[in-house]
């Protein structure tokens, strides 16, 4: 599956917020937002232009894009399933995102951020409901139990992990047991369980031309 290998720092450059895509490094003064305030290239200094209801429209959907790590043909089809899917197309769409696997891994807290949930997914230390899963981007439903096993070495450092992520919330629609490192998925999620501020209805619009 094709990802993202640039420079993670750039995104939030780009869409002029912080997108959380390192961890603890994005609540410190070396993160770029706080020291290169502006776009990245040759001209993100220039004159900031006012962007039409394209622009708006389009920079929502690269930063939704960019939170999740998902690239362009995998997000059409997230949103080809939620159109077809009864409810409120938009946050069906964000309910999709937020159920993925790496994701879910990230709202544990056993990761710093939602790329190291990947590779720890890609590297056969999930589980759910007892089947292992190395598949970042399958989704959880309700009352799935996701788990994390791993040798002696890789619990030391997801401990250590946890314990850098101890400030970060879990969200309400997981049920975490940190002694077993497994969460119970009771519900499925809400757009009021995410914790960065997302107008998906943007997104709709755009897709909807």
């Amino acid at each position: 599956m094709a990802r993202y290998t640039d420079a993670s720092c750039r995104l939030c450059r780009r869409e002029g917020e912080k997108l959380f895509l390192k961890g603890p490094r994005c609540f410190t003064e070396k993160c770029a937002i706080v020291k290169r305030a502006y776009a990245p290239g040759q001209h993100g200094q220039g004159r900031k232009q006012k962007l039409s209801n394209y622009g708006l429209q389009l920079r929502e959907k690269q930063k939704v894009k960019r939170i999740y790590g998902v690239l362009e043909r995998q997000f059409r089809k997230y949103f080809r399933i939620a159109s077809k899917t009864k409810g409120v197309t938009g946050k069906v769409l964000l309910q999709l995102l937020e159920r993925r696997l790496d994701n879910v891994i990230f709202r544990m807290g056993l990761a710093i951020s939602r790329p190291q949930a990947r590779q720890i997914v890609r590297h056969n230390m999930v589980f759910v409901n007892s089947k292992r899963v190395n598949i970042p981007s399958f989704l959880v439903d309700k009352d799935d139990v996701v788990s994390v096993k791993t040798k002696e070495k890789a619990a030391k450092k997801i401990k250590e992990i946890m314990d850098l992520s101890k400030d970060r919330t879990v969200p309400s629609w997981l049920e975490f047991d940190a002694a077993s490192l497994s969460a119970k998925v009771i519900r499925l999620p809400e757009k009021t369980d995410i914790q960065q501020q997302i107008q998906e209805q943007l997104i709709v619009e755009l897709y909807s031309k």
